[in-house]
């Protein structure tokens, strides 16, 4: 599933081309919404919530996206034909004179008042990228699962929203904290959320992903998808293992010499 940082600058590209524009496509390719029809309104603005994609138009109405697995947005300049996947995966398109947005195989589309935002996405925890970021309602959060094994409390997006299973990884690496530590056993809380938001915001302009600093291939990251390579701060072997609730668990990767289980 896209990272955070993913989501926020394909708003971010969809904003720049649509915001401000009259709409002059509109075509959602999903039964329950295939009548609906804004051409004629103007797009306010395109933003992320976490890893969901609201685009809202000046009739008072916005359009929810999410891009879950396989889900994309890509734009063409108007005119052109969207070439990037087989036609039968458009799932919505929105455009103006200059630019056409498509989403191939985004999921979730519905279209409902702005006003009522809160109801689809008023569950999530703080935006590690949103304009209203807010560390101590974060922590709070956090801090009401005591028990919690810290490695799927962070993924968990009511707690705060943005991190996906690489920063997960990747962040808990950088400040030698086990994936299975309890939430009250961490050192520092804080330290942890701030690096997360410090690694998203420095990934956020560009699709390229690097936790390390370096973008060459393979250098990327320090532990996530490494699983039995060297540590690149201690030489030992990075361990994989599955982690989560019964029927939702994901790969995690840590390096057990420099985060080491202390339970």
């Amino acid at each position: 599933m896209p990272e955070g940082d993913t989501v926020w600058l394909t708003a971010k590209r969809l904003d720049t081309a649509l915001a401000g524009n009259v709409v002059t496509t509109f075509d959602l390719r999903v039964p329950q919404l295939a009548t609906a029809d804004l051409r004629g309104e103007t797009v306010i603005r395109v933003l992320a919530r976490g890893k969901h994609i609201l685009t809202r138009f000046g009739n008072g109405m916005s359009l929810h996206s999410h891009l879950r697995m396989d889900g994309a947005w890509y734009l063409v300049r108007a005119g052109q034909r969207a070439r990037r996947h087989p036609q039968h995966l458009i799932r919505a398109q929105v455009g103006n004179v200059s630019w056409l947005a498509t989403g191939y195989r985004v999921h979730d589309l519905r279209l409902f008042h702005t006003a009522r935002e809160a109801e689809l996405v008023g569950h999530l925890g703080p935006d590690l990228l949103g304009e209203d970021w807010d560390a101590d309602e974060a922590l709070r959060r956090l801090r009401t699962q005591p028990y919690r094994a810290v490695g799927d409390a962070i993924l968990d997006q009511r707690n705060l929203a943005g991190i996906g299973n690489m920063y997960k990884a990747e962040v808990l690496f950088v400040v030698r904290v086990n994936p299975w530590t309890r939430v009250d056993d961490v050192p520092d809380l804080g330290r942890l959320v701030g690096t997360a938001r410090r690694l998203l915001r420095a990934n956020r302009d560009h699709p390229e992903q690097t936790t390390t600093g370096l973008t060459g291939r393979g250098r990327e990251h320090w532990v996530y998808l490494r699983g039995g390579e060297a540590c690149r701060r201690c030489g030992s072997p990075i361990a994989r293992a599955e982690q989560g609730d019964c029927g939702s668990e994901r790969s995690t990767y840590w390096c057990p010499r420099c985060q080491p289980d202390r339970a």
